[in-house]
């Protein structure tokens, strides 16, 4: 008789698990579930989305459409036009920010965005270059955490107009975890030199 192996997952492996299973499944029209049927548990979360290749903001309505089995999205930002901040010969961004819930840890999330920014056509460029959409996790929670692959709160968020703007519109009131200040707060201290530019509804 052949011996049995067995493997040990933890709660948090389990929900990443039947979450990348929704996302396959999904993908593939077999797998029909609304994200509070995977876990009990919700965390607050708040992306950044930007683009700057093609139809800038069809792609991020796109990604809005995309994450939306993975997260409850309860507000959307305007889309703001925006110049690059860090590589400058390249098109205008246009930028938008989402706050919701999702069952996902850090890391499930982190790799559910990847796998979105893929299959909306990003492809490997320049650091900082232009993409066709980037999705950025700002706020998990209250989390604070540093990694290889992962920084919450976003590590550049609070010199980012691109980010903070978006922001303030739909979480103005929400407390960075080590700066004790809000979103609003930060925009506000923000040197106002770069252009940003009110474009469209998300």
């Amino acid at each position: 008789m052949a011996a049995k192996s067995w493997i040990f997952l933890c709660p948090s492996d389990l929900v990443n698990a039947s979450a990348r299973l929704l996302h396959i499944g999904q993908k593939h029209g077999m797998i029909h579930l609304a994200m509070n049927e995977i876990s009990p548990q919700q965390h607050a979360i708040a992306l950044s989305l930007g683009s700057n290749v093609g139809d800038r903001l069809a792609y991020l309505r796109k990604a809005k459409e995309a994450l939306r089995p993975y997260m409850m999205i309860e507000a959307c930002s305007h889309a703001y036009e925006t110049v690059s901040s860090y590589a400058g010969d390249q098109p205008l961004f246009l930028n938008a920010a989402l706050c919701g819930t999702t069952a996902f840890d850090p890391k499930g999330l982190l790799y559910t965005i990847k796998d979105i920014e893929i299959e909306l056509g990003r492809l490997p460029t320049f650091h900082y270059g232009p993409r066709v959409i980037d999705i950025d996790i700002i706020f998990f929670d209250d989390i604070v955490m540093q990694s290889r692959h992962l920084t919450i709160p976003h590590a550049l968020m609070t010199e980012r107009s691109f980010v903070l703007k978006p922001l303030s519109d739909i979480c103005p009131q929400r407390l960075h975890p080590t700066l004790g200040k809000t979103v609003q707060a930060l925009w506000e201290a923000l040197p106002k030199e770069d252009r940003i530019t009110c474009i469209d509804t998300l």
